[in-house]
């Protein structure tokens, strides 16, 4: 038998700091951290603005064909008038898009009604005439998007979303390339200047191209406060800032309902949502950069100066953390790379592959599913101002629910429950009656706080499975197919010509299936953010991987491949 090496023989291997350690030593979740995410949180806010805007300035409010002054044969009530001009659907109002080829003065006397198929209708020749008691001007009161131009109603959403997925993709590639904070700002100043050629707009095809490209610039800023609000964040944290971030969601949606019931013309809303982008854009000047991506591109001695910021304004001694230049320089030497990184690295090794199919499915069943509930809130029958205040109320208990979830359950099953749950809200709010109507309007309000628990928890999820030198490619790319689930649903309520339950149907199936998908991502909670590519791939201990205190560099030698 071979003897024992001597103590003197035993080669002691340093241990190297990850970043997350570095933020521990800098004070870990401090007044830095705060300060930034407070700074964040005025994007945050401005963003539900422009997103759930399409409910109220879309809306299509009661109408009937215009009737000309030539169709009244005398000096006849507004309801005779109707009587004899438009027809009556079966549930007894009136027609919204034909009308009689000749006025019947006859109908008024036995107070009959012809069929809406028969041979003497047509459909309006004249225009509309608008219910204008709820909504001053619409996008659909501008430009007629009524009856066989229904469709370009449905999509103005559409035209916005196009714009954030094709976004996802640009600002994913330019932020990993020129940082976070460039783009974050640069982002702004569009999302400002295409918000108000929107409201400006003088036809219905110059709006619907400045939509599009303002839905384009706030990828940018989506994707840049996920990354800035993750990677100045210790691993302890990261639930925290995530839903932080998230509250200015909701709380942005209850500021809509409330500017939305003050101002109801669609362009006076359009500019009372973009100005605050002004006071916006000089709260970046007090936003660093982030010193995990300045790390991942060499830039040591900048990253070191944010870190020692971070360090003085947390109340560490900086004489103490400048004993951690030499890991700083490790950490840079060794997730430098003169590799470009590009979209389809996310698919070129085994368990990131997996990841990024995973995600992305589960990206377009969140999007799909909750813009589904949002864009029908005029659906539900109630008044439109209270029930998006609802959905936007709700949202508060989801979050705090997701955040106990996502600390207890962990990542991956929090995300399975809170979507499978939204799958079933949906399944059973459209087989409610409508004369069931609070009763339904619960199970939908309900279903919406389960989706944006999902949405809330599915960021933050997103942010952690991807490593940095990749990470805004990952965002980007998932955010891109969410985008197109967000463009899918406003034209999927057009299937109710065929079944009037066929949208509510497909919105529940896909939540569902969904769902299941997110079992297949790996787990994430009390894991230090994967850096480079090499430590996603590593097949690491589980036990290791639960241990917090575990950094990725000691894991290093039970990788393979």
């Amino acid at each position: 038998m071979g003897s024992l090496p001597s103590p003197s023989n035993i080669v002691t291997v340093p241990k190297i700091m990850t970043f997350d350690d570095l933020l521990i030593e800098a004070g870990g979740f401090g007044r830095f951290q705060v300060i930034v995410l407070l700074i964040l949180c005025i994007p945050r806010l401005i963003i539900p603005l422009h997103f759930l805007q399409h409910v109220f300035i879309s809306v299509v409010p009661p109408h009937h064909c215009a009737i000309s002054t030539q169709r009244n044969p005398g000096n006849l009530s507004q309801e005779d008038l109707l009587f004899i001009n438009i027809p009556q659907e079966q549930d007894g109002t009136f027609s919204s898009c034909k009308m009689y080829s000749q006025p019947q003065p006859h109908l008024i006397l036995n107070r009959s009604q012809e069929t809406i198929n028969g041979s003497g209708v047509q459909s309006c020749d004249q225009g509309w005439e608008y219910d204008l008691s709820t909504f001053s001007s619409t996008t659909v009161t501008q430009w007629d998007l009524v009856c066989s131009h229904r469709g370009l109603g449905k999509a103005v959403a559409t035209f916005f979303f196009i714009g954030v997925m094709v976004g996802a993709v640009i600002f994913g590639d330019l932020s990993d390339r020129y940082g976070r904070r460039m783009m974050l700002l640069v982002s702004m100043l569009l999302a400002m200047v295409f918000g108000g050629l929107s409201a400006c707009s003088i036809s219905y095809p110059m709006f619907a191209v400045s939509m599009a490209l303002s839905g384009c610039t706030f990828s940018g800023l989506i994707l840049n406060i996920i990354s800035l609000s993750v990677e100045w964040v210790d691993m302890r944290h990261r639930t925290d800032a995530s839903i932080i971030t998230g509250v200015c969601w909701s709380i942005g949606g209850c500021i809509l309902a409330l500017i939305a019931y003050l101002l109801r013309d669609w362009r006076w809303l359009m500019v009372a949502i973009t100005a605050p982008f002004v006071p916006a854009v000089i709260t970046i000047w007090w936003v660093p950069e982030s010193a995990r991506w300045l790390l991942a591109k060499g830039r040591t001695k900048e990253a070191e100066a944010l870190l020692m910021q971070c360090a003085a304004a947390n109340g560490c001694s900086l004489d103490a953390f400048k004993k951690n230049s030499e890991s700083i320089q490790a950490l840079a030497e060794n997730g430098t790379s003169s590799k470009t990184y590009s979209y389809l690295d996310l698919f070129r090794t085994a368990r990131l592959r997996r990841i990024s199919v995973c995600c992305g499915l589960v990206w377009f069943g969140v999007a799909f599913s909750y813009y589904g509930i949002i864009l029908n809130v005029s659906g539900l029958g109630f008044d439109i101002y209270l029930t998006h205040l609802l959905y936007s109320l709700v949202e508060f208990p989801g979050k705090l629910g997701v955040y106990f979830l996502m600390n207890h359950l962990g990542r991956r099953w929090s995300l399975f429950l809170t979507m499978l749950m939204t799958g079933v809200c949906i399944g059973v709010s459209a087989g409610i009656p409508p004369s069931l109507g609070p009763f339904r309007t619960a199970v939908a309000i309900t279903g919406k706080g389960f989706s944006e628990a999902a949405f809330t928890g599915l960021i933050l999820y997103t942010a952690e499975l991807f490593p940095t030198v990749i990470r805004q490619n990952g965002i980007g790319y998932t955010s891109f197919v969410g985008r197109i689930g967000a463009s899918v649903a406003p034209l999927i309520f057009l299937l109710d010509d065929i079944w009037h339950l066929l949208p509510q149907t497909i919105f529940c199936v896909t939540a569902v299936t969904c769902s299941f998908v997110a079992c297949l991502l790996p787990e994430t909670t009390n894991v230090p953010l994967p850096e480079t590519i090499a430590d996603v791939e590593c097949k690491r201990n589980s036990e290791l991987l639960n241990n917090a205190d575990t950094p990725l560099t000691d894991l290093a030698p039970r990788c393979t491949g």
